[in-house]
């Protein structure tokens, strides 16, 4: 089967009829109506002429289909009626008022989609999310493994129909060990996966970190993952079934400490602030503040011995190459703060910078996002369209995506929605 081509329909200002990727064999054209982009909307972006059904919520899978959604994707969020995703009432923080104040958590990962509120247990709903998923490019899910078959909704079912359809399943522990009857949440996942055992000062407890950064991988997994599979699908006309694990991925997200354990060995505990492997890289002490320095190669280490006025370092048999630093760490400490402590966070931040050396300040999270707006970066995306959220006629403010592209960047076009607000123009489109 060859994926052919995909044809649209000019039917007056403003709108098109788009009839998908058409299939031979068994596929069906795939007819949808869409807004068309050169009106005042941004550019649809890289991925504009794909559509996702997303049934996952919370964290992993909505990840991944905002990615999707930012790069220009049509999301659909298939929610359950009434009470939606569990992450809009997963406050505080809140945003808007009364009834209608939503938790900044569903906000941050929610934007640039469309809801549809769906009850799978009703035969007519679970007949829309079935049209739904076939109308669809792809199809993400995060439920217990198992349960989109149950619904007919699984990649087999499916590509009886649309064999181009592609699936993403994201689970705990995997679908086919013993860990495929688990639920996973990123917490447990920190505490299983040796996240925690690892972070954390040397003789305190196990400490997970501060955001849920084994949802936030597993989700970018599996957006990479999709992707792949659509860049197999141009070649083969055919879809696939991927799935990414928390548990895969937090295991994965253990970078260099996972090689020391599987080359080597190894099984390495919590050093607090310093590196595994390299030194000087770690917080050290000035007179009124605390600087992260990462003098992380020998010709920065050489720099940072000239920039703190220690030349004689370089000949100092303790601190000669990175073996020698990582054997006398506590030592090159108490040498380094001893210097540090004649001037201040802001006065040796400005020393080490002019002398190329990383160095930055520990920001908390309000400085950290001011720190990057004065550094350039424009990390806050505003979408100031007339619209509401959370009951509240204001700007949308969300944290911008790190991706910069020449041609097709990342836009914010919608708000995140409310539970069902594009449910009568999806069942529209899904019954034609």
């Amino acid at each position: 089967m060859q994926e052919m081509s995909r044809i649209f329909l000019m039917l007056g200002p403003g709108v098109r009829l788009n009839m998908g990727l058409l299939y031979g064999g068994s596929g069906a054209a795939r007819l949808r109506l869409v807004t068309d982009e050169t009106s005042s909307q941004p550019p649809p972006g890289a991925l504009g002429h794909l559509r996702v059904a997303d049934f996952s919520r919370v964290l992993a899978g909505p990840m991944a289909t905002m990615v999707l959604a930012d790069l220009g994707a049509d999301v659909v969020k298939v929610e359950q009626p009434g009470v939606g995703d569990e992450t809009r009432t997963w406050g505080p923080p809140w945003w808007g008022d009364g009834d209608e104040a939503t938790s900044t958590y569903y906000l941050g990962l929610n934007r640039n989609k469309r809801s549809i509120a769906l009850d799978l247990r009703d035969l007519d709903d679970l007949a829309v999310a079935r049209r739904l998923a076939l109308a669809a490019d792809v199809v993400v899910d995060n439920f217990r493994v198992g349960t989109m078959a149950r619904f007919g909704l699984d990649r087999e079912t499916l590509a009886a129909e649309h064999p181009g359809v592609i699936t993403c399943s994201v689970t705990g522990f995997g679908s086919t060990g013993d860990g495929a009857t688990l639920a996973g949440y990123d917490f447990l996942v920190q505490a299983m996966s040796g996240v925690m055992a690892i972070t954390g000062e040397a003789d305190g407890e196990p400490t997970k970190i501060g955001s849920a950064m084994v949802d936030n991988l597993t989700g970018l997994y599996a957006a990479i993952a999709i992707l792949a599979a659509v860049e197999q699908r141009r070649e083969c006309g055919e879809g696939q079934h991927v799935e990414v694990s928390l548990m895969s991925a937090a295991l994965a997200g253990l970078l260099n400490v996972a090689s020391g354990h599987v080359v080597a060995d190894t099984d390495p505990g919590r050093q607090g602030n310093r590196h595994p492997s390299i030194v000087p890289y770690q917080p050290y002490r000035t007179a009124d503040g605390v600087l992260a320095i990462a003098a992380a190669s020998p010709a920065l280490w050489e720099k940072l011995c000239e920039a703190l006025g220690r030349d004689d370092w370089r000949t100092d048999e303790r601190f000669a190459d990175n073996a020698a630093r990582m054997v006398n760490a506590d030592d090159l400490e108490a040498e380094i703060e001893s210097v540090l402590a004649t001037n201040t966070a802001a006065g040796w931040l400005v020393v080490l910078r002019a002398a190329g050396i990383p160095a930055g300040p520990i920001n908390t999270v309000r400085q950290a996002f001011l720190d990057a707006e004065a550094l350039g970066l424009d990390p806050i995306a505003v979408l100031d369209d007339g619209g509401s959220t959370g009951g509240r006629t204001e700007a949308f403010r969300s944290v911008r995506s790190p991706i910069r592209m020449s041609t097709t960047p990342p836009t914010v076009r919608r708000r995140p929605p409310s539970n069902d607000e594009h449910g009568a123009e999806i069942r529209a489109e899904t019954a034609n």
